[in-house]
């Protein structure tokens, strides 16, 4: 068993989880409810991670983050408006400064 990767967003945690499981590795998040730790424990300790179950599986499971994590947003459903907010594909607008997406 090993890590294979931590983030800060447990939506995106879970994204790829569903990905990897997908694609037939074994894996799981932990640390999924430990947000209620925060200020207790550092902050860092409290993000969502990815473990595999099979080291084997690490470079294949590695490579398939890499290639999502590394793909534009707009490739993955997001976008960015021109105020620099990160916002999901099925927004047509910004949330932050109303602008509409472009294109």
């Amino acid at each position: 068993m090993r890590r294979l990767h931590r983030s800060e967003d447990s939506v995106m945690a879970g994204y790829l989880l569903g990905l990897l499981q997908a694609d037939g590795i074994p894996c799981f998040i932990k640390n999924q409810a430990l947000s209620g730790a925060l200020g207790e424990v550092p902050f860092i300790e409290c993000w969502p991670e990815i473990w595999i179950i099979d080291d084997n599986d690490y470079s294949r499971a590695q490579q398939i983050i890499d290639t999502v994590l590394k793909a534009p947003l707009q490739s993955r459903g997001w976008w960015r408006c021109g105020c620099g907010e990160k916002l999901e594909g099925q927004f047509g607008s910004c949330w932050q400064c109303g602008s509409d997406r472009p294109g």
